[in-house]
C-alpha cells in the first residue's frame, strides 16, 4: 500500500473535510501523515495519524481577524488573509519538501487554500490531487466570483462584471503567487500563468454536489464526490439535551473562526424573539458563554455544539454559509439564513439562496432584514422542499469512497482521472 500525504490548514473545517478521507484510506491499508501546524498534532495522533510540522501557526497570525471583520469589510479581510497566507506559504516551500521527501512519501492530498501544495509536490515530483475544503475558486467568467453575492446571470453585463471581480482576485492573490513563482523560478520548475494552476491535472475533488453549484465549464477531472461528514471523526460533545422542548428548533452557528462578533449573536438572539420556536447558539470557540450578555429570549448558549445531532432536530441553521454546515444542514433537508462575512461564504450563501434552500443577510442589514428573513424561510414550505431535495441528491452520492477511489486511481495509474459519464 502506499504512503499518503496530506498538507493542509489547521482550521476544522479543513480537518473536519480531510480526517473522513485519511479514516478511509487508512482502512484500505494506506499510510496516512499530516502535514500541518503544530496545532493539530494532537487531534491528527489521536486518530492514529503521523504528523510532522511543516510551517508556521497560520491560526495565530490571524487570531484577531474577527474583529476586524465587522469593522473592514470582507474584502479586506481576505486581503489580510491572503497576505497571511503568502507568510506561511514561504515557510511551507522552505521546510515542507525535505520533510515530505524524508517520509517516503508517494502521493499528496493538497487542501485548496494550500496555494504552494501543487509546487511542492512538484518539486518532489510526486503526484498529488486538489481537496477543495471550500468553494473552488475555478475562474470561469460565466460565474460570479466566490467571495462575492452577485447572482448567477448569462448577460453580457453580468460577465464584464465577473471578469473585472476575477481581475481583483488576482491582484489579491499576489503576494502569494510573487513568493511562489521565485520557488518555481528556483527548482526550475515551470510558471503557473493563472489561478487554475492551483489545482492538480491529475484529480480535482469537491465535497459538494452539482445540483449546489451554478451551470460551468469545468475540466473533466473535476469531481463533485458528495460530504465527506462522518460522526466517527467527531469527538464527543456534551449538551444539554434535557433543555431541548418540544418547539421547532432553531441552530445558530458562525462556525468556527468567524465567531467572535458579540453584536451578531445579539442580533440573532433579538430576531428570534416572538418565534414560536427554540433558539441554540454554539458559539464554536470564539468566545464563551460567560463573555456574552445575557441574550434576549434566552437561548441555549454553548461554547460547542454536537452540530450533526443538533442538525437532525433542526428547522432552520443560521448559519455564517461555512461550505460545512451548509452541506450538512443540506444533509439532512434543513434550509438555512446565511449571514456571509469572508473567504468564499458570500459565494456559499449565493448558492443557498439559488436553489431556493434559503436566504442570505448581509451583515449591515441584519437590524432591518433578519428577524423577517427568518419568519419567511421558517414559514414557506418551499424552502424546506428545495433542502429535501438537496437532501435526496446528497443520499444519492457516496463521497467518502468516491473521493477515495479517484485518490487511489491516481495512486495506481498516475494519470488523469476523469469523471464518469453516469455523473455528468
Amino acid at each position: 500500500m502506499s504512503q499518503i500525504g496530506i498538507l493542509c490548514l489547521a482550521a476544522t473545517g479543513h480537518l473536519n473535510t480531510f480526517l473522513p478521507l485519511a479514516q478511509e484510506l487508512q482502512q484500505r491499508g494506506h499510510s496516512i501523515t499530516f502535514f500541518s501546524s503544530l496545532e493539530v498534532q494532537p487531534k491528527v495522533e489521536a486518530f492514529g495519524f503521523g504528523f510532522e510540522a511543516v510551517c508556521s501557526n497560520y491560526s495565530s497570525s490571524n487570531e484577531n481577524s474577527g474583529n476586524q471583520q465587522q469593522s473592514k469589510g470582507g474584502l479586506f479581510n481576505i486581503r489580510r488573509t491572503l497576505q497571511d497566507f503568502a507568510v506561511v506559504a514561504e515557510s511551507r516551500l522552505k521546510n515542507a519538501p525535505a520533510i515530505i521527501q524524508s517520509c517516503g512519501i508517494d502521493m499528496l492530498l493538497v487542501d485548496l487554500s494550500v496555494f504552494e501544495g501543487g509546487t511542492i509536490a512538484d518539486k518532489l515530483r510526486v503526484p498529488y490531487v486538489t481537496v477543495c475544503c471550500l468553494l473552488p475558486f475555478y475562474q470561469d467568467v460565466a460565474v460570479p466570483p466566490i467571495f462575492t453575492t452577485r447572482p448567477y446571470s448569462l448577460s453580457g453585463w453580468s460577465k464584464l462584471r465577473n471578469w473585472f471581480a476575477y481581475r481583483l482576485s488576482r491582484e489579491l492573490v499576489r503576494p502569494i503567487q510573487q513568493v511562489i513563482a521565485s520557488y518555481r523560478q528556483r527548482w526550475q520548475l515551470p510558471p503557473q500563468t493563472n489561478n487554475n494552476d492551483y489545482f492538480s491535472e491529475l484529480a480535482i475533488i469537491t465535497r459538494h454536489i452539482r445540483e449546489f453549484e451554478f451551470p460551468r465549464q469545468l475540466p473533466p477531472h473535476f469531481h463533485f464526490t458528495g460530504p465527506f461528514h462522518r460522526s466517527l471523526s467527531r469527538s464527543s460533545i456534551s449538551f444539554p439535551y434535557e433543555q431541548l422542548d418540544s418547539r421547532p428548533l432553531v441552530y445558530a452557528s458562525m462556525g468556527t473562526l468567524q465567531n467572535r462578533s458579540v453584536s451578531i449573536f445579539q442580533q440573532i438572539a433579538r430576531a428570534c424573539v416572538g418565534l414560536e420556536a427554540q433558539l441554540v447558539i454554539s458559539l464554536g470557540g470564539g468566545l464563551t458563554p460567560d463573555e456574552l450578555p445575557t441574550l434576549a429570549g434566552n437561548p441555549i448558549v454553548v461554547s460547542y455544539a454536537p452540530q450533526l445531532e443538533l442538525l437532525r432536530r433542526a428547522s432552520l441553521t443560521i448559519t455564517h454559509a461555512g461550505l460545512n454546515t451548509a452541506l450538512e444542514s443540506l444533509s439532512y433537508g434543513v434550509p438555512m439564513v446565511a449571514i456571509p462575512i469572508t473567504d468564499d461564504q458570500p459565494g456559499v450563501a449565493t448558492r443557498i439562496r439559488w436553489t431556493g434552500a434559503g436566504e442570505l443577510v448581509s451583515v449591515s442589514q441584519l437590524d432591518t432584514l433578519l428577524k423577517a428573513t427568518i419568519e419567511k424561510v421558517l414559514n414557506i414550505p418551499t424552502y424546506k422542499q428545495n433542502a429535501m431535495r438537496l437532501k435526496r441528491a446528497i443520499e444519492e452520492t457516496d463521497g467518502v469512497n468516491y473521493a477515495c477511489d479517484v485518490i487511489e486511481q491516481v495512486i495506481s495509474t498516475g494519470e488523469v482521472v476523469t469523471r464518469p459519464k453516469i455523473r455528468e
